[in-house]
C-alpha cells in the first residue's frame, strides 16, 4: 500500500471510531501497571493478614495486624527487580515462604522471611542451581515441608523432607524416572505418586510407609483427560483424585489404598465439565467443597455447612467467588470476589457471623472508567464440535455493536482454558474499540475427553480451523467486520497466531504474538530438562520426533512464503519454555521473504512479561501496531511506553 492509500485508510478508520460512543480511554497504565493489591492471606492462627503490594514499584510482601488499621501494614520483604508473586504462610505463623526465580528462568528457589523485627532477614532455603516446588505441609508440622527438587537429575524431581529451622532436606523419595510429582499424608510421610508411562498412560502409585516398597493402584490412558492425584483422605486410607477413567468427563473420585475400592465423590450434574480443585478442611483435612468450571467458575459444597457460607458470600453481587485462605480453626476466611467488568474485591469473612468485610480492590482505579462485559458463547466447529468461548464486546450502546474490527485471543497451554472474568488484556482490547472472542478450542481442559481427543495430531491442524471457524462465527453474527480481523496469542496462542497467517493466508489482516513457537521440530528438541515426563505426552498428542515431515507439515516456518498480513513478535531472552531460537528463526525467515514484521526482544523476561515497565512498552507497541492495520483507538506511547530501544 503506499503511502497516500495509508493515509486514505486510516482516515476511513479513524471516522468510524468517531461515529461510536466510546467510553473514556483507559490509560495502559492503569491496566497493566502493578495492581496495588492483592492476594490476602490470614495467618494460621487468625491474628496476621499478609498480602502482595508494591513497595519503591516493585511487587513484595506486606503484613498487619488482622484488627489493626490498614496504616500500620508494612513490607517485610524488599525484592528490587522482578517482584513476588506467590506466597504462604508458614504454619508457625511467624514467618512467610514465597517462591522466585531470576529474570524468568523458572529456576524456582523457596525463600523464608520472618514476619517480626525491624529488617527483616530472607533466607534461601533451597540454594543451589535448581528449581523447588512446594509438595505438602501441615499444620501439626509447622516447621517442617515437603518439597521436590531436581538438583540430583535436572530432568526429575526427587522429594524431600525439608526442615525451615535446619534448612536441612531429607530425601523421601528418590524419583525413579518417571514420577511428576509426589503427595504426603498428614503426617508428612510421602505415600502417593502419580507417575507417566511411555505410552502416555498414566497410573498412581502407593505404598504403606516411606520404607516400603512401591505398587500400583489405579489409573488412567493416554486417551483419559489429565487426571490429577490431589491428596490423601482424612484418615489417610485412601487417596482423591480426577479422573475420566470409565467416564466421558472427569470426575473426583475415591480410591481405597488397600483394598482398591472406588467410589465416586464428584461429578459434574450434565455430564459435560470435569471435576476440578478441591477444598480442604486446613486441620480435619475433610472434604469441604469441588470445583466446576463451567461458564462460570462454580463451587459445589460436600460439607453441609458450605452451603450456608457460600450463600453469604453470593450477596456480595455479580461475581464469582474464590476461597484463598482459612485460618486454622476455620473462623476466618481470605475470600475474592472475580467479575468481568471490574477489578477484583478481596474481603475477609467471618464464618460465625457470615459477614464479609471489604479489605481492597486489586485496582481501584479502573472503577472511574466504564469496563466492557464478557459473554459465554458456543458455536459448531466445520466437523461438528461444540466449541465453548467468551465474546466481549466494546462498552458501548447494543445498537453499535455491529462490524466491529475483531480480536481472536486464543489461549496458551494450550491444555488449559479460558475462564469467565476481569481479563487485562481483554479489556483493554475492548476499550481500544475492538470486539474480543476467546474460543476454548478443542483440547482446552475440562470439557471432557470427547473435547481432547479430537486435539491429538491436530496442533495446527483443527486445533487452529476451530479459530477460523470462530472468527466466521463472529462474521456471520454481524459483530465483526470481516476485512479486519487481526489475532493476538501468547505462548501456544502465539504458535496460533503464526499458524493462522500461515495456512490461512487470507483470514486475518495482523496477527501480534509474544514467545510462540515456529518450528515444531526446533521447539522438541528444545524443551527444558524438566520437561522430560512432559515430552511423552507432547509426542503422543503432538507428533514424534521421527516423523519430521509431520511436524514441519504443521510448523509455520516452512510456510512462512505463503504469509500476507504484517506481524508483532515479542520474545524474553530467558525463556526455558520457548526459547529466543524460535522467534529468531521466524523474524530471520520474514525478512528473508520481505515480509512485514517488527520484533522486540526483551533482555530481563522469561516465559511471560512481568515486570511494569516491559509489559508497558510491549501493550505500547501493540496498540499502536493494531490501531495502525485494525483503525482502532490509542493512547500516545510517552516515555514510559517507548519500545523503540528493544527492536532488533
Amino acid at each position: 500500500m503506499n503511502k497516500r492509500a495509508l493515509l486514505f485508510a486510516i482516515f476511513l478508520l479513524s471516522a468510524w471510531a468517531a461515529c461510536r460512543d466510546f467510553p473514556a480511554l483507559i490509560p495502559r497504565a492503569v491496566l497493566f501497571g502493578n495492581p496495588e493489591r492483592i492476594l490476602p492471606q490470614v495467618s494460621p492462627d487468625g491474628t496476621m493478614l499478609a498480602w502482595i503490594a508494591p513497595a519503591h514499584a516493585v511487587l513484595n510482601i506486606w503484613v498487619r495486624e488482622i484488627d489493626k488499621p490498614a496504616a500500620t501494614a508494612r513490607a517485610i520483604t524488599a525484592d528490587p527487580k522482578r517482584g513476588i508473586r506467590d506466597f504462604f504462610w508458614q504454619y508457625d505463623s511467624k514467618h512467610v515462604i514465597y517462591l522466585q526465580d531470576h529474570d524468568g528462568d523458572e529456576n524456582w528457589h523457596l525463600y523464608q522471611v520472618p514476619v517480626s523485627g525491624s529488617t527483616p532477614q530472607v533466607r534461601d532455603l533451597t540454594p543451589g542451581k535448581l528449581q523447588a516446588r512446594i509438595l505438602a505441609r501441615s499444620p501439626d508440622f509447622p516447621d517442617h515441608v515437603v518439597i521436590a527438587l531436581n538438583e540430583r537429575d535436572a530432568r526429575f524431581h526427587d522429594a524431600y523432607l525439608l526442615d525451615l529451622n535446619t534448612v536441612e532436606p531429607k530425601l523421601v523419595a528418590q524419583n525413579p524416572g518417571d514420577i511428576e510429582y509426589y503427595i504426603a499424608d498428614k503426617k508428612l510421610h510421602v505415600r502417593a505418586a502419580l507417575a507417566r508411562l511411555k505410552d502416555g498412560s498414566a497410573e498412581i502409585r502407593v505404598r504403606d510407609d516411606e520404607q516400603s516398597p512401591w505398587r500400583r493402584l489405579t489409573g488412567w490412558s493416554a486417551g483419559d483427560v489429565d487426571g490429577e492425584l490431589l491428596a490423601f483422605s482424612a484418615d489417610d486410607r485412601a487417596v482423591w483424585y480426577t479422573s475420566s477413567a470409565e467416564a466421558d468427563t472427569g470426575r473426583l473420585l475415591e480410591t481405597d489404598v488397600a483394598t482398591s475400592r472406588t467410589r465416586v465423590l464428584a461429578a459434574d450434574r450434565e455430564n459435560q465439565f470435569d471435576a476440578g480443585r478441591i477444598v480442604l478442611h486446613p486441620t480435619k483435612h475433610t472434604l469441604d467443597a469441588v470445583q466446576f468450571n463451567r461458564e462460570h467458575n462454580e463451587w459445589e459444597p460436600m460439607e453441609r455447612s458450605f452451603a450456608a457460607d457460600f450463600a453469604a458470600l453470593g450477596k456480595l453481587g455479580r461475581c464469582d467467588i474464590e476461597l484463598l485462605t482459612r485460618d486454622n480453626a476455620d473462623r476466618i476466611w481470605t475470600v475474592a470476589c472475580n467479575v468481568d467488568d471490574g477489578p477484583t474485591r478481596f474481603y475477609v469473612y467471618y464464618r460465625d457471623k457470615k459477614r464479609a468485610q471489604f479489605l481492597f480492590s486489586n485496582r481501584p482505579r479502573l472503577e472511574h472508567y466504564k469496563l466492557a462485559r464478557m459473554q459465554p458463547v458456543s458455536f459448531r466447529a466445520r466437523d461438528g464440535l461444540l466449541i465453548h468461548g467468551y465474546l466481549t464486546l466494546p462498552a458501548l450502546p447494543k445498537a453499535q455493536w455491529r462490524e466491529l474490527p475483531l480480536i481472536v485471543y486464543p489461549h496458551g497451554g494450550p491444555y488449559a482454558r479460558d475462564d469467565w472474568g476481569y481479563d487485562e488484556k481483554v479489556q483493554f482490547f475492548a476499550n481500544r474499540g475492538y470486539a474480543v472472542l476467546q474460543i476454548n478450542y478443542r483440547g482446552s481442559t475440562g470439557y471432557g475427553k470427547k473435547v481432547l481427543q479430537a486435539s491429538f495430531r491436530e496442533r495446527g491442524g483443527k486445533m487452529s480451523s476451530d479459530l477460523v471457524d470462530g472468527k466466521r462465527w463472529a462474521v456471520q453474527q454481524g459483530y465483526a467486520d470481516p476485512k479486519r480481523t487481526c489475532m493476538y496469542g501468547v505462548s501456544y496462542g502465539a504458535y496460533a497466531v503464526l499458524v493462522a497467517l500461515a495456512f490461512t493466508p487470507d483470514e486475518f489482516v495482523c496477527g501480534v504474538e509474544a514467545y510462540g513457537a515456529s518450528n515444531l521440530i526446533t521447539l522438541l528438541k528444545s524443551f527444558p530438562p524438566y520437561w522430560a515426563l512432559y515430552r511423552l505426552q507432547w509426542e503422543r498428542r503432538v507428533g514424534m520426533a521421527e516423523e519430521q515431515e509431520f511436524l514441519k507439515s504443521r510448523s509455520p516456518i516452512f510456510k512462512v512464503q505463503e504469509i500476507k498480513s504484517p506481524l508483532l513478535i515479542g520474545q524474553g531472552v530467558n525463556d526455558p519454555r520457548v526459547v529466543k531460537a524460535e522467534s529468531d528463526q521466524m523474524v530471520e525467515a520474514l525478512r528473508r521473504n520481505r515480509k512485514e514484521v517488527e520484533y522486540l526482544v526483551f533482555p530481563d523476561e522469561g516465559h511471560g512479561f512481568l515486570r511494569p515497565e516491559n509489559r508497558t512498552k510491549w501493550f505500547a507497541a501493540t496498540e499502536w501496531f493494531l490501531a495502525k492495520h485494525l483503525g482502532g483507538r490509542s493512547e500516545p506511547p510517552g516515555p514510559e511506553g517507548d519500545w523503540k530501544s528493544l527492536e532488533q
